[in-house]
């Protein structure tokens, strides 16, 4: 065994954590460097010089780069200099791995909780593309490198250096306490901005506006006893369960995009030359972003692992910064970050367009794969779930259970719990904001977020 592969996932950061240092200070400018960075990493961890190939393509993957199993470096940073996107496929296999790694450590094969199944093999592991749904659930049981996700910041340093582009931050609900028991969401937007970022922006916001449309599509589909609704809003692992193994029941779904996807869109339809980057817990997102009916959304996204590491790098301490704190949101807004919000967020908007409404909206809230999985398969044979809006969230707890967080699902349920009570806004209906964005996309009243043609366009799936 080369132990120097083991916790890989620790040591991958600290590669990310050096490259942020040095290329935001100006000292990574040449394949010389990165060669430099390379040897670095070899001896720091006791690898092998057979291995530098394999710490070459984590530094590419670390750029937001394909692995190429080139023994050097070569124009690699300014492929990076001159990119506005990262590309698929999201998680890249790295080879040279997989050799190291011993039977009963293994955990490829039970990795994936749907129907994408790792095998291990001594070249690296092969993924049944088709089945994917993108939950990074392999990527984060693979202790030994031979999987990782593309991270996608470096081109972001050089978008928050240029002052001619404003870059906003939107962060999902579930961010609340990822960062320290008391660092607050007000100095977490104090130091983005101290990186160069416009502004920090609740993507929960987002998540109101998208509330107050999909309980009036509730409220326009079902009608009878038997009518169900399945919300898309929130999670890509659910809606692509539902939308490859469940054709059947994805005239159910609801046409909207997701809120990550709605900043970006309204975003740039209010700043036409604004970058958007997305901020997550998961790695679904970086998938979703790139999808072709969505691109061009979201530039970037990071995840809330990659983001401590950035702050690391650059010597931000977030405890020591002022409080920028805004109420941009509603409880049920912030609420969506767990299990359940979605859910209670849209019943309190029905009940306020029919407060005597006859069928009443009853749900139905499952998480982790496993648990969509069997909701949808009891679904299409006609099992009777007593249930007429059904909320999936592919990670456990939802959002919270994301596999790029930096604290455990049951303390940061507790944080979003306790971040959402502290909003003076119940009910997305409630938020003053909704409708000053409304406004300024020429919409008068909350009724026409069904109607009106621009708005429609920013929210549905193609």
């Amino acid at each position: 065994m080369n132990n120097s592969f083991k916790n890989f996932q620790e040591k991958r950061m600290v590669i990310f954590g050096e490259l942020v240092k040095r290329y935001w200070n100006g000292n990574l400018n040449s394949a010389d460097d990165l060669n430099v960075l390379a040897r670095e990493i070899k001896e720091r961890y006791d690898f092998k010089d057979e291995d530098m190939t394999f710490i070459m393509d984590h530094i590419r993957v670390a750029m937001g780069l394909d692995p190429s199993g080139r023994h050097e470096f070569d124009d690699e940073l300014n492929i990076i200099k001159n990119s506005r996107e990262i590309g698929k496929p999201v998680i890249a296999k790295i080879a040279g791995a997989c050799e190291y790694c011993e039977e009963e450590d293994c955990t490829c094969v039970e990795s994936c909780k749907y129907e994408a199944h790792i095998y291990k093999r001594t070249t690296g592991p092969e993924i049944v593309d088709n089945n994917c749904v993108s939950c990074g659930k392999c990527v984060t049981n693979c202790n030994f490198g031979a999987l990782a996700d593309k991270i996608e910041f470096m081109p972001v340093i050089d978008l928050l250096k240029d002052k001619e582009t404003p870059v906003y931050a939107t962060v999902a609900p579930a961010i609340a306490g990822q960062f320290g028991d008391n660092v607050s969401m007000g100095q977490l937007r104090s130091a983005l901005k101290l990186m160069g970022f416009k502004d920090m922006i609740e993507v929960a916001l987002f998540a109101d506006i998208l509330t107050i449309r999909e309980a009036f599509e509730f409220t326009h589909l079902v009608k009878k006893e038997k009518d169900f609704f399945l919300t898309s809003c929130c999670c890509p692992i659910w809606f692509n369960m539902t939308k490859k193994a469940h054709q059947d029941l994805f005239s159910h779904m609801s046409p909207s995009v997701s809120p990550m996807i709605a900043s970006g869109r309204i975003l740039k339809e209010l700043y036409p030359n604004a970058k958007v980057v997305f901020i997550a817990p998961c790695i679904a997102k970086k998938n979703e972003a790139k999808e072709s009916e969505l691109k061009g959304s979201i530039d970037f996204v990071l995840n809330f692992r990659e983001l401590k590491e950035i702050f690391t790098a650059l010597d931000i301490h977030l405890s020591d910064l002022p409080g920028d704190d805004k109420d941009q949101a509603s409880l049920g807004g912030r609420l969506y970050a767990r299990t359940g919000g979605v859910s209670f967020s849209v019943k309190t908007v029905v009940n306020r367009l029919e407060p005597t409404r006859l069928i009443k909206l009853r749900s139905k809230k499952v998480d982790g794969v496993k648990g969509c999985k069997k909701v949808l398969d009891d679904l299409s044979v006609g099992e009777d779930i007593n249930a007429n809006f059904i909320e999936g969230m592919g990670c456990e707890g939802g959002c919270v259970g994301g596999p790029r967080t930096n604290i455990e699902t049951q303390k940061a349920t507790k944080a979003v719990n306790d971040f959402a009570e502290e909003s003076l806004i119940m009910t997305p209906f409630d938020n003053l904001n909704v409708m000053k964005i409304l406004k300024q996309l020429g919409i008068e009243s909350i009724e026409q977020i069904i109607e009106n043609e621009k708005l429609i366009k920013l929210l549905t799936r193609e």
